[in-house]
């Protein structure tokens, strides 16, 4: 075998571009490596909330509606002209005040007539009464009969009874003459008139106007057999219906300032809808500054509908987050936590009584937990984050409710 005998100077040129290459390749990976290690993103930040206790009102809602506790149809007990209006359709009337006047001269001559008769009758009996006298005086002379006596003692009671007769007939005369005028039986706001002045009106024209009681108001209303079954039990050491007020908001969003009463309960539950029908009472006041206009000057109208708040008159203390923060996938609800090492964890919770604003947590979260409530669409379960503690919405929300 030949051997091949390389210049020492020639291995050294090798062994050197061989090192500087190995060098060279070296220091592209650390500088790839350093390269990746900067581009790193950080911790996402999120905001989440201490978890705490807060005095809430239990509650539910239910669609209700406004109902008068009187509502008087005006309708003519006798036939005749109508002769006056006097009321301002849509004005506030007091019970007893004269709304219209029905044609009264027939029945004021009736009534007279009625008058004489019962004078004419009242004669006829005393003229009577000193016959039967007289016969009585005479019964036990020569110039006595009983016959006679008899006879005078029945046409006395005859004259009697024509006298009470004649008297009736006065009051059906009186009742007729008082039915000229038609007054308003309570107070309340009264609507349109249906008949004009100058038409004949009888007891078969219809109502003339309707009378609806202002203040207070009724709110009827059902709720789900369940639902008054939990009432039933939550209150039943409480005082029952007593410790149960009401709230309503009103069509435009807002809350009425008044507070109402449960005091109705129906003794049947619906077979159609499975409720319970309800009522409660709620004062309704004037609403003072708009004058004298001829409009509805309360809050309340009979026959609105309205939100219907059955809520405990005194609060507990629950947990309660944003209703942003609670989540649901197959599993359950649950929110999204942050623990010691500022990792996401996942956290099932049980909801209580819910609000397009706020959950209350029944069971499942921990006083002190950090809930994250910003964010969430970022991060997901065993991720790292930045947390930054914030002061809860609900916290806002309670303290404007107080």
């Amino acid at each position: 075998m030949r051997r091949i005998w390389l210049d020492p100077a020639l291995r050294r040129s090798r062994a050197h571009r061989t090192a500087l290459s190995f060098i060279s390749a070296l220091s592209t990976i650390t500088l790839s490596t350093l390269t990746v290690a900067s581009a790193a993103p950080p911790p996402p930040a999120v905001s989440v909330v201490v978890v705490t206790k807060h005095k809430i009102y239990q509650q539910q809602s239910y669609i209700g509606r406004i109902q008068a506790t009187r509502i008087v149809n005006l309708v003519p007990r006798i036939t005749g002209y109508l002769e006056k209006r006097l009321f301002h359709q849509g004005a506030e009337v007091k019970q007893g005040q004269l709304l219209y006047v029905i044609e009264p001269g027939p029945y004021q001559a009736a009534f007279d007539q009625a008058n004489a008769a019962v004078a004419a009758a009242k004669a006829t009996l005393a003229n009577a009464q000193t016959t039967l006298g007289r016969s009585v005086a005479l019964l036990h002379t020569p110039a006595g009969q009983r016959s006679t006596m008899d006879n005078d003692r029945a046409t006395e009671q005859s004259d009697a009874a024509n006298l009470e007769a004649a008297r009736a007939q006065r009051e059906t005369a009186a009742i007729n003459l008082s039915y000229t005028q038609i007054r308003s039986p309570i107070n309340g706001r009264i609507g349109a008139t249906n008949i004009n002045i100058g038409n004949v009106v009888s007891p078969t024209t219809g109502t003339l106007a309707t009378v609806v009681s202002q203040n207070p108001v009724n709110i009827t209303f059902s709720m789900p057999a369940r639902d008054a079954l939990k009432l039933r039990q939550d209150y039943a050491t409480q005082g029952g219906l007593d410790a149960v007020e009401l709230r309503l908001r009103l069509p435009d969003g807002r809350m009425d300032p008044q507070i109402g009463t449960l005091d109705f309960t129906s003794n049947q539950i619906s077979q159609t809808t499975d409720s319970l029908a309800m009522q409660g009472t709620i004062a309704n006041p004037r609403i003072t500054g708009l004058g004298a206009a001829k409009l509805n000057d309360r809050a309340l109208t009979s026959g609105e509908f309205v939100t219907v708040v059955v809520r405990a008159k005194h609060p507990v203390e629950q947990i309660i987050v944003p209703r942003d923060a609670v989540l649901s996938d197959q599993l359950g609800n649950y929110v999204l936590t942050v623990n010691a090492q500022n990792k996401v964890v996942r956290t099932s919770v049980k909801l209580g009584q819910t609000t397009p604003a706020t959950a209350t947590i029944a069971s499942g979260l921990k006083l002190g937990s950090h809930v994250i409530i910003d964010g969430i669409e970022k991060i997901h379960p065993g991720l790292t984050v930045k947390p930054e503690i914030v002061k809860s919405p609900v916290d806002s929300a309670h303290t404007a409710q107080g």
